[in-house]
């Protein structure tokens, strides 16, 4: 990956990062020795197959989990000097997530569902952001569905539309849409890359999808645990 960015420009820094977790044979290692960054505004596709270490990988990026060596910087800061409530206040109002498995909150309506991150990170109105998120995702007439009325790839818009209702400056996608069919799959590849193009915000995606990591502007390819090559 480039090199020569800003240093300020750089959200995501991980420097000889690994993760052991402990099996039924002993210790298993995940990843390891994992280096890279991402800059704002860039795409980058991180590729791998099935138990590869790429949603793994993900986690760790976005502090959701802790690695077993290494350093992670997130927005400059060092993710190893904090414990799980600094990281979310780190993330909050900064970061997005998409998920393969959509992630919404079953009791929640889907104004709701995207109101939640507006509200944590302290928002005022976070009703009014939430219903111009659905409105860009073309969801103005599901506002008060909740997530079990709703099509797979209609709570996958949900989802987009909670990623950027707060303006993120980074979003996380891990397999967007390795739940959907072909063609509802495209659609919503095409309208996450047109939310993300309308805010300039950085994204790093999951995916063993080669059209997917076509449209990225850097391609990672993870191979048992190590980064074998990047482009």
């Amino acid at each position: 990956m480039d090199t020569d960015h800003n240093q300020d420009s750089i959200l995501v820094k991980a420097n000889g990062v690994g993760k052991q977790v402990n099996g039924p044979g002993g210790n298993l290692t995940i990843l390891q020795d994992v280096s890279l960054q991402l800059a704002s505004g860039e795409v980058t596709a991180i590729l791998g197959a099935s138990g590869s270490g790429k949603s793994t990988l993900l986690g760790l990026l976005a502090g959701l989990d802790e690695t077993s060596s290494g350093d992670i910087e997130l927005f400059g800061t060092s993710l190893n000097s904090l414990n799980e409530d600094q990281r979310a206040a780190l993330r909050a109002g900064k970061v997005g997530f998409v998920f393969q498995s959509f992630q919404l909150l079953p009791g929640m309506t889907a104004l709701e569902n995207v109101m939640l991150p507006l509200e944590l990170a302290g928002v005022s109105h976070p009703a009014e952001g939430a219903t111009e998120a659905l409105r860009q995702v073309g969801l103005t007439d599901r506002l008060h569905h909740y997530p079990g009325q709703l099509s797979g790839g209609e709570q996958q818009r949900v989802a987009i539309a909670r990623a950027f209702a707060s303006g993120p400056k980074l979003l996380f996608a891990d397999e967007p849409t390795g739940s959907l069919d072909q063609a509802t799959g495209s659609r919503i590849i095409d309208l996450l890359f047109q939310m993300r193009e309308q805010t300039g915000a950085a994204l790093l995606l999951v995916t063993h999808d080669e059209r997917l990591a076509a449209r990225c502007d850097h391609r990672l390819q993870i191979e048992n645990g190590q980064l074998e090559s990047s482009a």
